[in-house]
Order: structure tokens, then C-alpha cells, then sequence
């Protein structure tokens, strides 16, 4: 769908990493530093390990209100405290700033000598996949030749949110925040770049970490020769007097392409990711995410069957969208997000279109659209497999379907086909008469709120997609039933290793992952120390039946304002009343205290409440879907309670939730 290319303009662009997602405290300092205070020994301090020279420690001297921006030779960073790991002697450069409310400052550039080389350094895998090892080089090619070839990707170029990276792309992890892709192939989309010889990047570990990159489509850079550096904790690379094999297209609209994240890389393949810069590109931020392949496989590459990428519904899809109380839902389209885009696997092309105002102009959808299908609905009864189909001109159909286990719908007495919006977006089902479920979503409780069903291009490698909301279904005679079942005889603790977060109140957004916390008391020293740490593992929750309803005793250790232990294993029990519309957990007292630890200016009850979109009492907290947790899984995800920490309605410059997570002891 060529018009998908206008996605990118519409996407918002995202302030530089995170600066909407901490508490106002610790997020931006003043205008007034300016760069000649930002000087090695004031305002930072470059250090080298004392048993191992080549572990260099950056760190911050500024006030923790401070957000650091580190530009080094692994990458970029905005840790307090920054370790790099240097295997090879040579002399490096440091450039560290600070965001400000008038935006990053930085100081002048800092050089610090590493003397030796230290061999275990590059003795990680990812040191050898990409340049064969010590005493190795490695080619690598674009996966794109002049005859228009890509041997293993689907094209050479994808598209990723900036928010995603190794974690999303390699390992698969469920992140918040601006996380998408768009993966086109290249026969569909050859707008991407015009198909060339676009030359080699060969990559050295011969005396040093060397790189030579010939771009034969540019020839303002032409044979470049730099040097590199991998951080294999983080992911990340640093190439400095060179630039990664690319297209002329976009060679201006990057700023810093030595600033790379590394998304995959295999003995045979790798992504690596650079920014899109929104002011020199005229589009939206995010990562362009550039495709090789090694030489070796280039040449021995033969062609071959090609598996492609199919929706992963989750377990128990089938009785999500078939119901077991009852057997008859009533289908209708939604009218906030009615169509999309997804790509092979039902990742959404357009994760932007989250309400009317939201969606392209070149859709033609807006609010007053949805009226036009507001009569539509589809009622399908699993029992006996009846359909009942409504047009919006209200012409009534009724027929049969099947659902296989691949989740694809077939039908027969009715063909859905109804105009949505601009003349030409439609409703419609394949010539084959059925649709795919791409994807299900769920609220907090487990339940299914939409379902999007797809009609796979003919010949792109994409669906387009319909959203469906469920509107009738015997609910369940007990309406607390699936939350005692979350809830009732197991017991909860702070998670001591993605121990909170914060995010909007739409439930986006979040900063903080499951490695964020642990043993590190340093990166977030202002929340999360050893204290914290003591008080969290020392915390439960224990939820119990208490006649129809549920009781909670909280259970931890109490400090004083001093850190001293006031009193060991101080427990409180009271009931729990639950509101599955907001949803939220009213409980009796406040939650645990984090006294005398980092974390003691943390919430314990929720005083601006009142202020959230619907209003909630003192000891009234939010049940917050996030990271992938809900009812469902609690006993693997665990659950996540929130507080009101600003509101705009409270007079504060933003909404923002304060969540607590808590995980199965």
C-alpha cells in the first residue's frame, strides 16, 4: 500500500528518551547551566577501575534533578553512572550534557587513554559475529543487489518505533512506550530505495576495532575507514570517521550516524538501527533499521522456501472469541479505530490511529464517519455456527461460519462489503469470503474488548484489518468471580527488579523495564537503594476469601526517618473492595511504607485520587494493565497498582500514574 509511507509524517515525535515518564523532581533542571560549567571534575569525573584500566567509569557530579545526556565511544547514555568496558589501548573521547528545560547543553569534548588491550573484552559472542573473532575481519552487504535481490530479509530497509531495540526485536521482550515496526518488502515497495550495488562494510579486530565501509552510491563519502566499539550489555555501537553501509535517500537525514543500536545479529545476518531526525526529514522520529548479510552467506546462498510470519494468538484464543457461558456474541465495528494496516505476524502498521482525530487525512475517516456503519453488526452463535449479518442500511442476512485453528473465518450466505470512510477505505472480506484474526485485546480482568480480523493483501505481504467489539454475553453469575480466582490464597511482594514506573493515564508510556532495579543502586539512587530493597523484600500482600468478598493482610518490615528498623514484620489486615469499571483495590489502610530508604517520599495512599479521569478515594488505588499483566497471568506477570502522582485537573503541567508492581511470592 504505497500510501503507508505517509504513516511516518504522522507519527509524534517523541521527546529525547523518556522526558515525559519520571516525576517532575528528577526530570529537568533549570536553563541557567551553561556548557563552560560542564567541565571534567565539577560537573563530571572520568575514572578507570583500580584492579582492570580497562573498565572506565563516567559519573555524573550534578544534581540528580539533572538528566544526563553521555555521548562515549560504546554509544550514547543517560545513566548517572555510566561503565565502559574498553578492550583495545587507544585514546578516547567523552562528551557529557545535561537536559535542561531549554533542551540539551552539552561541554566540550573530554579525552581520556586506555594503555592496554584487554583480550576477555571481546571475547562475547557479539565481538565475533560481527567481525569473526581477534585477529578476524568480517564483510558484510546490504540484503539488496542491483537486480533487486534481498536473500534474506524481506527488503533492506524496516521501521521500528524509537523505543524499540534488542530487547523488542531479538529477545522478543513486551515493552511501553513509542514500540512499532513496519517491515516492507522490497518487490511491494521498491519506492524504498532505487536496487545498486550499494558496496561493502567490512569490519576488523586486526590489531584494533577497524571498520571500512565502500559506499558506492555516495559518492560525496566513498571508502570510508573508522573505528568502532560495541557495548554487548546494552546492545548499542559506536563508529566514528565512517558510517554504516546505507541508501543516498536518507543519507541526510540522520544526525549522528555513529550512534547505532545494534537490533539483531547472528553469525549471518544483522539489523542495525539508526534515528530518523524529524527536522531534517520532515517526518516523524524512529528508527530506520538497516538489513545485511554477511559475505559468506551472500555467496553461498541458493533460493529456497521462504516461511513467512504469521499472528500469534494467545492461548486460549478460541474460547476468548467463542465464549463458554455464553454462545452468541454480537460483533459490531469500533468507532474510534475501525481499519488498520498490520503487517504478516498482525503487528499494527499504524500504531498512531488510536482515535478519530488520530488517523491520516488521506483515510477520510473521522468522528462523524463512524455513524455512517453505526447499524452494522455481525452476531455469531458458536453453538450451532449461525451468522447474522446487518448492513448499516439495515438489510438483514443470515448464514453459517467456520473458524479454524489458524483463527481464520470463513463465511457462506453473506458477503460483508460496506464503504467506512473517503470512498474507497472498505469493509470487506477476501474473494474467498473470509477474514484472519490478526490479533485480540484484553482489558485489565482478562476480558476480550476487540478483536481484529484481517483480509490478506494478494499481493503485499500485509492485511488490511478491521477492529471488532464484542457487545452482548451472559457475564459470569458472580461478577468478582475471575478477580477472586486472580486474587484469593496467594500471596504478593514488591517486584525488587522492575519495582515501579510511571506512565499516562491512558496506560501508555513508562520508562523502567524488569532489569531496571536489582542490585543497581546507583542509576536511580534517588528511588531505589539498599534500603528500598530491604523494605520491598521484607512487604506482602496476602489475599483471602472474606465471605463474598476479599480480605488483605499487608505484612513488612517499618523503618524510621533515620533507616534504623522501628519494628520487625508490622502486619495489618483489613478488606479490599473492588471496582472492576475503573478498575481499582480500595483497601483499608495505606500500602507499604518506604520510611527511612531512598524510596520514602513514594506514595502510600493516593491523595490526588480525585484528580484521575474517574475520581478515587485516599486508599483507592488503580489496577494498571502494563508489561503485558492482567488477571489472567497474574501468577506469572504479577499486577501493577497506581496513584495519581500530577494531574492537570490538580493544577499540575501533565497526567501522569505512579505504578507499583507486585509479583507471586
Amino acid at each position: 500500500m504505497n500510501k503507508i509511507i505517509k504513516l511516518f509524517t504522522l507519527l509524534p515525535v517523541l521527546a529525547i528518551l523518556f522526558t515525559a515518564c519520571s516525576p517532575d523532581d528528577f526530570m529537568l533542571g533549570t536553563v541557567d547551566v551553561k556548557p563552560e560549567e560542564l567541565v571534567e571534575g565539577i560537573a563530571f569525573k572520568i575514572e578507570h577501575d583500580a584492579n582492570n584500566p580497562n573498565i572506565v567509569y563516567l559519573k555524573s557530579l550534578m544534581d540528580p534533578k539533572y538528566t544526563p545526556h553521555w555521548v562515549h565511544p560504546q554509544g550514547s547514555s543517560q545513566d548517572q553512572v555510566v561503565t565502559l568496558k574498553i578492550p583495545f589501548a587507544g585514546t578516547y573521547t567523552v562528551r557529557f550534557g545535561v537536559m535542561t528545560r531549554g533542551g540539551i547543553v552539552y561541554g566540550e569534548d573530554v579525552r581520556f587513554e586506555v594503555e592496554d588491550m584487554y583480550a576477555d573484552f571481546i571475547s562475547d559472542p557479539l565481538w565475533s559475529k560481527l567481525a569473526g573473532g581477534a585477529g578476524q575481519e568480517k564483510t558484510w552487504y546490504l540484503d539488496l543487489d542491483e537486480k533487486a535481490l534481498s536473500r534474506y530479509f524481506l527488503g533492506p530497509l524496516y521501521f521500528y518505533g524509537t523505543d524499540d531495540s534488542w530487547a523488542t526485536v531479538t529477545e522478543g521482550k513486551t515493552v511501553e512506550g513509542d514500540v512499532w515496526n513496519w517491515q516492507p518488502d522490497y518487490k511491494g515497495n521498491s519506492w524504498l530505495m532505487t536496487a545498486a550495488d550499494f558496496g561493502t562494510m567490512t569490519f576488523s579486530l586486526k590489531g584494533g576495532a577497524f571498520v571500512k565501509v565502500d559506499h558506492k552510491t555516495i559518492a560525496s563519502r566513498g571508502i570510508e575507514n573508522g573505528n568502532y566499539m560495541i557495548d554487548t550489555e546494552n546492545h548499542t555501537m559506536r563508529i566514528q570517521g565512517a558510517t554504516p553501509l546505507h541508501d543516498s535517500n536518507r543519507d541526510g537525514v540522520v544526525i549522528d550516524w555513529g550512534d547505532i543500536r545494534i537490533m539483531s545479529l547472528t553469525e549471518n545476518t544483522m539489523q542495525l538501527a539508526v534515528l530518523r531526525d524529524p527536522a531534517l526529514s520532515g517526518e516523524g522520529a524512529c528508527l530506520l533499521v538497516y538489513n545485511y548479510i554477511s559475505k559468506d552467506y551472500r555467496d553461498n546462498w541458493t533460493p529456497g522456501e521462504t516461511v513467512e510470519p504469521e499472528p500469534q494468538l494467545p492461548e486460549g484464543w478460541q474460547d476468548d472469541v467463542s465464549q463458554t457461558v455464553s454462545k452468541t456474541i454480537k460483533w459490531v465495528l469500533s468507532p474510534q479505530t475501525p481499519f488498520n494496516w498490520a503487517n504478516l505476524d498482525g503487528s499494527l502498521m499504524n500504531a498512531s490511529w488510536t482515535s478519530p482525530e488520530t488517523y491520516a487525512d488521506w483515510t477520510g475517516f473521522n468522528a462523524a464517519a463512524a455513524a455512517g456503519y453505526a447499524n452494522f453488526s455481525l452476531t455469531l452463535n458458536s453453538d450451532d455456527n449461525s451468522a447474522t449479518y446487518v448492513a448499516p442500511d439495515g438489510t438483514t442476512e443470515k448464514g453459517t461460519y467456520t473458524l479454524d485453528e489458524k483463527g481464520v473465518y470463513t463465511f457462506d450466505g453473506f458477503k460483508p462489503d460496506f464503504v467506512i470512510s473517503g470512498g474507497w477505505v472498505t469493509f470487506a472480506t477476501t474473494d474467498a469470503n473470509q477474514w484472519r484474526i490478526t490479533s485480540i485485546e484484553k482489558d485489565a480482568a482478562g476480558k476480550v474488548t476487540g478483536m481484529w480480523v484481517g483480509r490478506r493483501d494478494p499481493v503485499k505481504p500485509e492485511y488490511m484489518v478491521y477492529k471488532l467489539i464484542p457487545q452482548s454475553g451472559s457475564a459470569p453469575a458472580d461478577p468478582m468471580a475471575a478477580w477472586k480466582k486472580a486474587l484469593v490464597g496467594k500471596t504478593f511482594t514488591p517486584d525488587v527488579n522492575w519495582f515501579i514506573d510511571w506512565i499516562n493515564f491512558d496506560f501508555t508510556g513508562g520508562w523502567t523495564s524488569a532489569s531496571t532495579f536489582g542490585t543497581d543502586f546507583t542509576s536511580n539512587g534517588w528511588v531505589w537503594n539498599e534500603k528500598t530493597q530491604a523494605i520491598a523484600e521484607s512487604a506482602t500482600l496476602k489475599f483471602e476469601a472474606d465471605g463474598a468478598g476479599i480480605k488483605v493482610t499487608l505484612k513488612q518490615d517499618v523503618y524510621d526517618a533515620g533507616g534504623a528498623v522501628a519494628e520487625t514484620g508490622k502486619t495489618i489486615t483489613g478488606k479490599v473492595v473492588i471496582d472492576p469499571d475503573k478498575p481499582s483495590m480500595k483497601f483499608e489502610f495505606p500500602l507499604t511504607d518506604y520510611t527511612g530508604s531512598a524510596g520514602g517520599w513514594l506514595n502510600k495512599d493516593n491523595p490526588k485520587g480525585a484528580n484521575w479521569t474517574k475520581a478515587l478515594e485516599l486508599n483507592e488505588w488503580i489496577f494498571v494493565p502494563h508489561g503485558g499483566s492482567s488477571l489472567s497471568n497474574i501468577d506469572t506477570n504479577g499486577f501493577w497498582l497506581g496513584v495519581v502522582a500530577n494531574a492537570v485537573a490538580g493544577g499540575d503541567t501533565k497526567d501522569e500514574l505512579l505504578i507499583f508492581h507486585y509479583v507471586k511470592k
